[in-house]
């Protein structure tokens, strides 16, 4: 199974043009034919295009250079020279293209999902034939094509979702975005099951609203500790959030605060952001007693008690989140 990739660092080069050429007309009784060399063809263009089928960028771990073809050369008989072939370079919603060496944003795929055209390819240089005037009848210049453009970027992909899940490692994250979606992630009782954010589709009142189960967070995440960090910047675009919370562990009723604590560190815009509390395993022991627990405590905060195992809570979860996404 390929290593889930965000983020690559490719180059990239469009195609150079193709020279003219300067050639006469030699035809049978036209022992002195004016000038017939025809134009270089146009480089390729490196074009970006969206693909919603992919969700990694591990394709571009595998080749690092896209170059464009080359413009062929123009020949005699006044025969242009055919255009070189794009270079098409696909990639998933919600990809950032940066300068390699500045870091300056290029172009983001997240807010402009249509296809791109990032370098042109060089134009064709011109035949002999457009060099034909009054007093010189046999031009013999013609012009070299112009050369392409290369760039070296670093491509980064956002995950782009309307709610995501965060929380604790095994908070059950993955088992919800399971039964509420298609998705199949992998599901164990063990932390840090999750290495990839996973997208799933909940169906809702008409409408599908895109999940995503954000790999746990450990406290001290903002900080680089444990796999938090390397994917909170994918909860960035994520208008909504649902913080899910173990009611089996006895240290629920502190672990919202420490959540918050933890996307406050890495941006406070995530801390502004709409948000439900979810309390997970409500079929264990004790868990009822603790949903109560953290309803009191968290008064100000929109809380739902749910079991994936027994369904309870899922169809007013589900309500939730058609209301938070509901523009």
């Amino acid at each position: 199974m390929d290593r889930f990739a965000d983020e690559a660092l490719i180059e990239v080069i469009s195609g150079n043009g193709g020279n003219g050429c300067a050639a006469f007309r030699r035809e049978k009784f036209v022992p002195r034919g004016g000038p017939a060399g025809g134009d270089g063809g146009r480089g390729g263009d490196i074009v970006f295009v969206v693909r919603r089928n992919l969700r990694t960028l591990t394709h571009l771990r595998y080749r690092q250079v896209f170059k464009a073809e080359n413009g062929r050369d123009g020949e005699g008989r006044e025969r242009y020279g055919r255009d070189g072939a794009d270079a098409v370079i696909p990639v998933p919603p919600g990809t950032v293209l940066k300068d390699a060496e500045t870091g300056e944003i290029l172009h983001d795929f997240g807010k402009n999902e249509g296809d791109m055209v990032f370098l042109r390819g060089g134009n064709g240089g011109w035949g002999n034939v457009h060099f034909k005037s009054s007093v010189n009848q046999a031009p013999t210049r013609a012009l070299p094509g112009k050369s392409g453009e290369s760039r070296k970027l670093r491509v980064e992909l956002q995950i782009v979702a309307d709610i995501g899940f965060v929380g604790f490692p095994n908070a059950g994250k993955s088992s919800l975005l399971g039964r509420f979606t298609n998705a199949r992630p992998k599901i164990a009782p063990y932390p840090f099951t999750t290495k990839i954010p996973n997208l799933g589709v909940l169906r809702a009142d008409g409408r599908d609203i895109i999940l995503a189960d954000i790999p746990g967070l450990i406290e001290g995440a903002s900080s680089g500790a444990g796999l938090g960090l390397r994917f909170l910047k994918h909860i960035s675009r994520t208008p909504a959030l649902a913080f899910l919370i173990d009611l089996s562990d006895e240290g629920c009723l502190e672990a919202f605060d420490i959540l918050l604590a933890e996307l406050g560190a890495y941006s406070l815009e995530l801390t502004e952001k709409k948000r439900v509390v979810v309390g997970t395993k409500l079929d264990a022991e004790g868990s009822a007693e603790r949903l109560r627990e953290l309803k009191l405590r968290l008064s100000e905060e929109q809380v739902q008690g749910i079991s994936v195992f027994s369904g309870e809570g899922l169809s007013g979860l589900a309500e939730i989140f058609n209301r938070m996404t509901d523009a």
